[in-house]
């Protein structure tokens, strides 16, 4: 879904990278993955890279060797439209209410909340700037159509693959900031998930040989009942109701009221006149840089660099501010925009967490075509008492169900990755219903599935057809699109051209991994 006349994607291929430092299990070197730079990329390819097993952090784009890397990482995704909140995830709410209504401050943390929510923090920034590019940004820059087109010709002398070779002229997206305005949104569920899954057992229930006992819950809520009531019959504008009517209306009310809260009626729930703290999330375009991203950089970067160094221990002299951009706000991502996405657009963000005028946290997030995609969460140590790292899942789960009333295909929200051999990072599936993607055949499987082969095996093939294959996997290495010496061409072309020894055997490894769509779209720079 590219933007007409956005650039296309480019990428330099590293491959198997040597193995680094885990940050799960602490093996010096097993963590194993492919890797690559994009110096560019639409949503549209980063959205297809994700669902075959790939993640950025900052430009650096890499996928886990799953079936050699020493803690297996499955990328994760839960479905937001049909999200049901657990009991541990309305304590969250319920105690960020508490804070903002009446400044009750609660120290006690369950057990069950890890500190951090969901991002994998231990996963260490800098194995992404080993390969760091340093190719100029005039070799990335296409020739003019003639070159193009001498090369297509070319092609077509020959009587191998045709390709289309043309240069796309780059256009900046333009710079759109979406506040996160807080407002319900219907968490109707969407006929276009693949998979379904049954409703929670029910608990034992009320003691039926006993007399019901008034709690003083219910009694707010027949309160909360007759106002609703009255509210509803004022909206009739004095029209006359009859006994009939004002029926209709309470059995309505009620209805409404049995019905379970959704994560929209905690966190939207209207706050006293007289509460002690303002909350307000805001959210920034960070790449290409918005005048509310530059405006709050610095602040938010003091954020970071506490959170770093009080919750992950780093001395003072690691979180720099070039390191803070080259991992957090720098991103390929280019900033598009279109007639059913969403309002602020596709791309990169921030999600700032303003209370009382400062930023006590923030959320980095990608807008792709069907996800928000997680991947990075600071905040105030200070704040740790309201468990911002699970309160910020939440409320990116309530901000894909909002963006989803704009732009209907999206609707998920990737976690990352799960780490099932690493017990601290097993939170993530407690965010239901979630899938886990197949690391052979790249399809969605519910996690209830996943779990008992998990036990029993730390990779897995989760995808219990055993004649089924990856159905995006490359069919004609010969079509995969090249950019070298400034001239794209399919690889066809290319490999005619080469001179010195042969680069098919990493040329087919990145088409394998990226798949026929995304090697066909993307160009693949080659000096």
């Amino acid at each position: 879904m590219a933007a007409a006349g956005s650039s296309p994607s480019i990428v330099e291929y590293f491959g198997g990278e040597d193995g680094y430092r885990c940050g799960y299990c602490k093996n010096e070197s097993g963590n194993l993955s492919h890797g690559m730079w994009a110096h560019s990329m639409t949503v549209q390819d980063y959205q297809d890279l994700i669902d075959r097993g790939w993640r950025r952090s900052g430009k650096y784009v890499y996928k886990p060797i799953m079936n050699q890397t020493c803690c297996p990482q499955y990328t994760i995704r839960c479905q937001a439209l049909h999200f049901q909140t657990s009991k541990s995830h309305k304590k969250v709410l319920k105690k960020m209410l508490k804070f903002i209504s009446k400044g009750d401050v609660s120290k006690v943390v369950s057990e069950e909340e890890p500190m951090d929510s969901h991002i994998e923090d231990v996963v260490s920034c800098d194995f992404a700037y080993k390969s760091e590019s340093h190719v100029s940004q005039s070799e990335l820059t296409p020739l003019s159509e003639d070159h193009a087109e001498r090369v297509e010709n070319e092609d077509k002398d020959t009587g191998e693959t045709k390709e289309e070779v043309n240069q796309q002229t780059v256009e900046s997206g333009s710079l759109q900031i979406c506040a996160d305005r807080d407002t319900p949104v219907s968490g109707e569920p969407s006929h276009s998930a693949k998979t379904v899954h049954a409703p929670p057992k029910p608990g034992k229930g009320a003691d039926l040989s006993k007399p019901p006992c008034r709690k003083a819950k219910d009694i707010r809520k027949e309160r909360k009942l007759q106002k609703l009531l009255q509210n509803q019959m004022r909206t009739l504008e004095g029209s006359q109701l009859q006994a009939g009517d004002q029926v209709c209306l309470l059995e309505n009310s009620k209805s409404k009221a049995n019905q379970p809260k959704t994560i929209e009626d905690f966190i939207f729930d209207a706050l006293p006149d007289d509460a002690r703290h303002k909350l307000e999330v805001r959210v920034v375009r960070s790449s290409p840089p918005s005048s509310q991203f530059k405006a709050t950089f610095q602040e938010s970067y003091q954020v970071y660099k506490r959170y770093q160094m009080v919750i992950h221990k780093d001395p003072p002299d690691k979180p720099t501010i070039n390191q803070f951009t080259r991992f957090l706000c720098d991103s390929p991502l280019e900033a598009e925009n279109a007639p059913n996405g969403p309002e602020c657009g596709y791309g990169s963000f921030h999600q700032q967490y303003w209370l009382d005028g400062k930023i006590i946290a923030v959320g980095v997030i990608d807008i792709l075509p069907y996800c928000v995609s997680s991947v990075y969460l600071y905040y105030d140590p200070d704040y740790s008492f309201l468990s911002l790292g699970v309160y910020s899942a939440l409320r990116e789960i309530a901000f894909t169900r909002q963006l989803h009333e704009k732009a209907p295909d999206l609707c998920f929200y990737y976690m990352g990755f799960y780490i099932h051999s690493c017990p601290k990072m097993r939170y993530k599936g407690q965010y239901r219903p979630s899938d886990l993607l197949c690391p052979e055949t790249y399809v969605w499987t519910p996690i209830e599935q996943c779990l008992p082969l998990l036990e029993h095996s730390k990779y897995c093939r989760f995808n219990q057809d055993v004649k089924a294959v990856d159905e995006g996997r490359i069919k004609e290495l010969g079509r995969v699109r090249v950019l070298h010496k400034r001239t794209v061409m399919p690889y066809s072309v290319y490999k005619k051209r080469r001179k010195g020894p042969s680069d098919e055997a990493s040329v087919q490894q990145y088409a394998s991994l990226v798949g026929q769509t995304c090697s066909e779209r993307m160009l693949l720079f080659r000096s």
